[in-house]
């Protein structure tokens, strides 16, 4: 077996690893320990193969991967750069934490169709792995649709006619987005150049320009529905009717990271930031992002459900990305990438806590939430260290990519985009500091006959103190590892500036 693994193509492997995984989850759906012990081995053994990939970029390899040769010299292709190097990292990780915590919350909540759920989870880490690894265009848009594919039977994992519809506005908006705008925008980028492979620097130099520059990116920025930039970001509070696994999934390892993992590839391999810089073409787009920044922060001050609180919260951090990328500095192209993995560990560590609160205490409205720190103190210390990397403050990762956001709109001049980053940070903590006082400074509310949510006859049976240990345990190492990014900063740093040609 170690001679078949040291052998095999180490992209494949990545990429291999869930599928296999997979299958083996749907033949244990009879013995359910064995199937979450298989979840757990997969998770853990890709971890180890994106390590493993990670010591080969290091040494300066560079593998690459044909899996399908296609006519016209197309191909769907995988190779390793950086900014993949780095979705590689977090993801993996984060599917490990991510299992743990599945496997306390679906059997906490008596969750239906366990099997289905690990499954489609399993599969959206393949396409998430696949994506990541795209050698070109092509490639990004075919495990782009797979993923939300694989995505869909988990946003409507209870099946109930509010779930379905949340699946149905899912749906529609991703693939309507991707179909009409993003295949769009590849076609008649392959029209002018003849190719679709990244390339450093980008492809569009010399083949496109004036008005048709910025009429391709809006194709490439809008046709990218995860992102989530206004207007098309209904579709991510419509799916909180998930289960909180799949939030988490949605908005901090695969879905959302693939959305603005897209937008910063395209922008420095596609088209490069001298193109966009020298013709003006992303100033739209920077107005654009910061609109949605201060737009999603405004509504999400109103939102007294948590968990719809924490999705437009999302869509805000999400146009942190996209307008870092917009301002086209180098400064602000690392704070992009960085704020990919910021994002990824401070916001899976609050949807981890907002379950963990559901779970053990019935409560998902933030006016119910007083006192809750008292009983469930790992829990929202945890929580606490989410939000403050949400607003940017030190010692969290979110400073970090922030900084280097506000750092290269500085030095770009752009002091509207330094007043979005100022007025957003105010927004941040208008809407996670209230919840931190009630939590931690007031005095639990007595228990309530009626109340915003009546628990199911599954409803769990915790009612006092912490969620079940395999949930605390993840979301305290997810907070941790928020910290660990702002402490230990250089491994992200170093990928994120080879993104640029920075060396290795």
């Amino acid at each position: 077996m170690s001679d078949l693994l040291t052998t095999l193509n180490p992209l494949a492997l990545v990429l291999c690893l869930p599928l296999v995984g997979a299958l083996l989850i749907v033949l244990c759906h009879r013995r359910p320990n064995l199937r979450e012990a298989v979840t757990l081995a997969t998770a853990a053994a890709l971890l180890l193969a994106v390590l493993r990939l990670l010591g080969l970029y290091v040494q300066g390899a560079q593998p690459t991967l044909t899996l399908a040769p296609m006519l016209g010299g197309l191909s769907l292709s995988l190779n390793l750069e950086p900014l993949g190097m780095l979705f590689l990292l977090v993801a993996s990780a984060l599917w490990v934490v991510n299992s743990i915590y599945s496997i306390g919350y679906m059997r906490a909540n008596h969750e239906q169709n366990q099997t289905r759920f690990y499954l489609c989870f399993a599969l959206a880490i393949a396409f998430t792995m696949g994506l990541a690894m795209s050698a070109n265009l092509l490639t990004l848009f075919v495990f782009y649709e797979l993923l939300t594919l694989s995505t869909y039977p988990l946003v409507t994992h209870s099946g109930t006619p509010e779930a379905r519809k949340g699946g149905r506005i899912y749906l529609g908006i991703l693939l309507t987005s991707s179909i009409g705008m993003l295949m769009l925008a590849i076609v008649w980028t392959w029209a002018s150049t003849g190719t679709l492979d990244f390339r450093p620097g980008g492809i569009l130099a010399g083949h496109i320009g004036g008005v048709q520059t910025g009429l391709l990116l809006m194709l490439f920025m809008f046709g990218t529905g995860k992102a989530a930039l206004m207007p098309l970001h209904r579709w991510l509070p419509a799916a909180m009717v998930a289960p909180t696994p799949v939030s988490a999934l949605l908005h901090a390892v695969a879905v959302v990271k693939a959305g603005v993992f897209t937008v910063v590839k395209v922008v420095v391999y596609v088209f490069g930031p001298t193109l966009l810089q020298s013709q003006g073409a992303a100033t739209w787009l920077v107005w654009v992002a910061g609109a949605s920044i201060l737009l999603a922060s405004t509504i999400a001050l109103k939102q007294d459900h948590l968990k719809r609180r924490l999705a437009y919260s999302t869509i805000s951090q999400l146009s942190y990305v996209t307008l870092a990328a917009a301002i086209l500095a180098p400064l602000s192209l690392v704070g992009a990438a960085l704020h990919i993995a910021a994002h990824a560990f401070g916001k899976i560590t609050l949807f981890f806590a907002a379950g963990a609160i559901h779970t053990a205490a019935h409560k998902d409205y933030v006016s119910q939430l007083n006192g809750i720190g008292r009983r469930m103190p790992w829990t929202m210390g945890a929580f606490t260290i989410g939000a403050l990397s949400m607003i940017g403050l030190p010692p969290t990762a979110g400073f970090l990519s922030k900084w280097f956001i506000l750092q290269g709109a500085w030095q770009s001049g752009l002091w509207g985009v330094v007043a979005v980053l100022a007025l957003s940070t105010l927004l941040n903590a208008g809407y996670f500091l209230p919840i931190l006082y009630r939590a931690f400074f007031k005095a639990e509310d007595a228990p309530a006959a009626h109340g915003h949510h009546h628990p199911a006859a599954h409803a769990p049976v915790h009612d006092h103190g912490e969620a079940p240990f395999p949930m605390v345990l993840a979301l305290c190492l997810t907070a941790a590892g928020t910290l660990a990014l702002f402490l230990f900063p250089d491994g992200p740093l170093s990928l994120a500036q080879a993104m640029l040609g920075g060396p290795r």
